[in-house]
């Protein structure tokens, strides 16, 4: 019975184990199969396998030698595992390969040193048997057996939890899943992995010794060793984690940096494009309502009303035609899209044309997106916010069409104010298809380059957050919502 438990438990926990693992990896490598569960069970059932065959191959050979081949053998098996069940192999995974077996060894020490200290309650019940209060052999040999086996249900719950916690913790310390490693940032992030794992196979060579031919704990000879070790071993994981955090907080200054560099630099070319806009189309404004108003009065001697039908009185047929057709190019000056603001009015009438280069059957609907006249948004601002939105958009609405060339595809821009705050809202046809990475903010693109695309939502909440603003999205039947809630107030410079 008690050996039917103990295989009941051991299952479990590398069962357990191998969820642990695949939980790793689905957070940063991508499944080969389209049903993501499908890798994430080959990966557990697999992982778990090869640890009940290693532990029955190994369960014998306690030497050195012995314990660095079954390690190396797990590395192997931990890579054929991403390598099976999960796409672009890259050098992250070797990242997570040695994390993981770093984090499971150290996990293990930790649980050993709390079932250490729980051995203790053994000469408990020696003590109580020796002095009586243990009246039956049957009743002693009953609790031994009790507090044996809980104690490794709690050494292998306190392993779990250990191993799983500090798994999440990367995982969501670590944002950019798809972040391409140089050289040196591979080494900075290793250097704690490999400390700890060096860690991990001293203590598996040096915690059983032998005095006068006696086999005994390195902890008895030395007891303080029960204190340090556990220090270093947590000291070890934590910097495990912070490393983690500390290069992603170094990709996102590196970012935020290059970012800014070209920010700047299409702020600069911004500001010159909108003032020239905010010209031309005061100008262009001006001229056309001159015009139509000299062109009215030409119309109206030449026998042609406004609607290009002749009057009856002239006989000039080649002119009225001629000045019909120049009415009908005067009419098409005007912007498709007026929301009261020049800026976004030129926008949206020039992403309009872009877009349905690609798309001719676009239906755009801006007639609720109205700006406030006192609005306190710089217009680059504005053109980073709309124009990003509408790339974005148009996109997603682009590949739609190439997979269903007979849906009908659209972008509505919405707009209102709540006391200083205004929203903007922005839905648009897509395939249905989001792709996310673990627990990044925002979905990431299919493209190849990913640093030179999928930006576009980060651009637009760094420039949101200049006043004091924030970015929400959502997807509901092929529909994407994206929410932009900005301050209507003057930004504090920094």
């Amino acid at each position: 019975m008690y050996n039917l438990i103990d295989e009941c438990l051991e299952i479990f926990f590398v069962l357990i184990q191998g969820y642990c693992l695949q939980f790793f990896y689905g957070n940063f490598l991508r499944s080969r199969s389209k049903k993501k569960y499908w890798a994430g069970i080959c990966t557990t059932v697999s992982y778990a396998a090869w640890k009940l065959g290693g532990d029955f191959l190994w369960k014998s050979n306690y030497s050195a030698a012995g314990m660095l081949t079954k390690l190396f053998l797990t590395l192997c098996v931990l890579f054929i595992l991403a390598l099976c069940f999960y796409r672009s192999i890259k050098r992250i995974t070797v990242f997570l390969v040695l994390t993981f077996i770093t984090v499971s060894e150290i996990s293990l020490f930790l649980s050993n040193m709390l079932m250490r200290l729980g051995s203790h309650l053994f000469l408990v019940w020696e003590w109580a048997y020796q002095n009586g209060y243990m009246t039956s052999l049957k009743a002693y040999v009953t609790w031994v057996c009790v507090t044996a086996y809980g104690l490794q249900a709690l050494t292998y719950t306190v392993f779990l939890i250990i191993l799983y916690m500090t798994l999440k913790g990367i995982a969501k310390n670590f944002r950019d899943k798809e972040y391409a490693f140089h050289r040196t940032e591979l080494f900075f992030i290793l250097a704690p992995v490999f400390t700890g794992l060096l860690i991990c196979i001293l203590l598996r060579i040096t915690i059983d010794i032998a005095q006068d031919r006696i086999p005994r704990f390195l902890y008895d000879r030395y007891p303080s060793l029960s204190l340090i070790i556990p220090a270093i071993l947590i000291l070890s994981l934590l910097s495990i984690l912070f490393g983690v955090k500390l290069l992603q907080d170094m990709i996102d200054l590196s970012r935020e940096k290059s970012n800014r560099i070209i920010l700047e630099k299409q702020i600069g070319s911004m500001q010159e494009n909108m003032e020239e806009m905010e010209r031309i189309y005061s100008g262009v404004q001006s001229m056309k309502h001159d015009m139509k108003n000299t062109l009215s009065v030409i119309m109206q001697l030449a026998g042609v009303d406004e609607e290009g039908r002749t009057s009856g009185y002239s006989q000039n047929e080649e002119l009225q035609t001629y000045l019909s057709e120049l009415n009908r190019s005067m009419n098409r000056l005007e912007f498709r899209f007026k929301t009261g603001n020049q800026v976004a009015d030129t926008l949206l009438n020039m992403k309009y044309h872009e877009i349905t280069r690609a798309v001719p059957d676009l239906k755009m609907n801006a007639d609720e997106l109205v700006l406030p006249d006192t609005l306190a948004v710089q217009s680059y601002d504005l053109g980073i916010i709309l124009g990003n939105a509408l790339d974005n958009a148009g996109e997603a609405c682009r590949k739609l069409k190439e997979k269903e060339p007979e849906v009908e595809v659209f972008i509505n821009l919405t707009s209102f104010g709540k006391g200083k705050l205004l929203f903007f809202k922005i839905e648009n046809s897509f395939d249905g298809i989001i792709r996310r990475m673990g627990t990044s903010e925002f979905p990431v693109t299919d493209k190849e380059d990913k640093n030179a695309h999928g930006i576009g939502l980060i651009n637009i909440r760094n420039t949101v957050e200049k006043y004091q603003g924030a970015v929400d999205w959502k997807v509901a039947d092929k529909v994407f919502t994206l929410s932009v809630m900005i301050k209507n107030e003057e930004r504090k410079e920094e």
